[in-house]
């Protein structure tokens, strides 16, 4: 065991309300630390003790990465655990021995899974749980009614035969899930949060600095996450181009496929000192996003995806930086009148936007006010409150089971 919090043997739950409620929280995510600020939200209320599980080792999409250790006075207990296949989210798997042991040796009240259900993963933890008697939910960002093949069926089955509740990723989310059969009663909306002590404004200053050492020019316009088709990549391409010759600097936070493809176009319009492509460090994301004068999200709905909430959106609230998202999946509903929405695959809208924004400086403004105003319910701090009532639930739920059972 390693983690902030010293490893001790925890005993069997018992009832009463003068005990933490011990909560199990697993899932591949939590291999990065910074994926953890909800459940270290958790964590510093007295009311909650959280142990957070996670692959001891994990390949994300880019690169190996080693269960990060939590910051000491962390009041998270941290668990590795030995995984396999972790190049394939859809089978990567627990060791199950590991897994069996800490579900029921913890004395937790409720677990839950930040793995889909219908992965083999989400199912080990939902039959963890199910062999230790602990109340079990789990989190899904399922946006589209897909017919999943065996056994991935099976697995989704058994966990909403398990599950005391579940938790939809957003609104669009929750709809579909209840469409494809998901219990209501047992549902809930639940996003995904922002740290607003790491993503905040950047004084002018500060902004001119990282620009000076990014070497772009500005107006500053910023795209996160994966450099794909899904994310709108030719999209923004085609809108740029319609901006001719006037001043723009293009800095994308990510990788993947289309990399090369964007720094080639850059290179044959004699636009190569104006763009930046690459990941960087999770601790590096936040000032280089609030650098920017514009973020532009123009996710493309395809068969098989379209946008499940859109974390960046949230991240640039909190910096002060106003938004265009296209209106793919959650993204309007994230951004409410806090951001513009444009068609998602009509590139000349996209340019007319940009180009409106980057002529208006008191437009840019308003909506970064109405961002940092948005922001507050996105924040961790509000998340985790709702995160707390879903953990008493599960606990309330196992309660509920076990006295019925006992009067049986």
């Amino acid at each position: 065991m390693s983690g902030a919090v010293p490893p001790r043997e925890l005993g069997p739950r018992e009832p009463g309300p003068n005990r933490p409620l011990r909560v199990l929280t697993a899932g591949h995510s939590y291999v990065t630390a910074a994926n953890r600020a909800i459940a270290r939200e958790v964590a510093r209320d007295p009311a909650f003790e959280v142990t957070v599980a996670a692959p001891a080792v994990y390949h994300g999409d880019f690169r190996r990465e080693v269960c990060e250790p939590e910051q000491a006075g962390s009041p998270l207990r941290i668990e590795p655990i030995p995984a396999r296949w972790t190049r394939r989210v859809h089978v990567f798997r627990y060791n199950a021995r590991v897994l069996r042991r800490l579900t029921a040796g913890g004395g937790f009240d409720a677990v839950h899974a930040w793995e889909e259900p219908y992965i083999l993963a989400g199912y080990q933890i939902a039959k963890a749980a199910a062999a230790a008697g602990v109340p079990y939910g789990f989190r899904s960002a399922q946006s589209l009614n897909k017919t999943y093949p065996p056994p991935f069926r099976q697995f989704e089955r058994a966990a909403l035969r398990t599950a005391a509740g579940w938790v939809a990723g957003g609104s669009l989310v929750f709809e579909n899930l209840v469409s494809r059969g998901y219990p209501e009663r047992t549902g809930r909306i639940i996003t995904l949060a922002v740290e607003t002590a790491r993503f905040r404004p950047l004084p002018p200053e500060a902004k001119r600095a990282v620009r000076e050492e990014l070497g772009l020019p500005g107006p500053l316009i910023v795209q996160l996450g994966r450099v794909n088709e899904d994310k709108g990549v030719r999209v923004l391409l085609a809108a740029l181009e319609g901006l001719g010759e006037r001043p723009w600097g293009l800095l994308m936070l990510g990788n993947g496929p289309l990399e090369g493809e964007v720094l080639r176009w850059a290179e044959a319009r004699g636009w190569g000192d104006r763009v930046r492509v690459g990941a960087v460090r999770h601790e590096e994301v936040p000032r280089r996003l609030a650098a920017a004068d514009l973020l532009v999200a123009p996710s493309q709905t395809t068969p098989h995806w379209k946008e499940q909430f859109g974390r960046m959106l949230i991240e640039a609230f909190a910096c002060g930086v106003p938004v265009i998202g296209s209106d793919s999946g959650e993204i309007p509903r994230v951004v409410g009148d806090a951001g513009r929405i444009v068609p998602e695959a009509d590139a000349a809208a996209w340019t007319r936007v940009i180009r409106e924004l980057l002529d208006d400086p008191a437009a840019r403004a308003d909506l970064a006010e109405r961002g940092l105003q948005r922001c507050g319910q996105y924040s961790v701090a509000a998340v985790a409150e709702r995160w707390k009532d879903f953990y008493r639930d599960l606990a309330a739920a196992g309660s509920a089971g076990a006295a019925a059972g006992a009067a049986g």
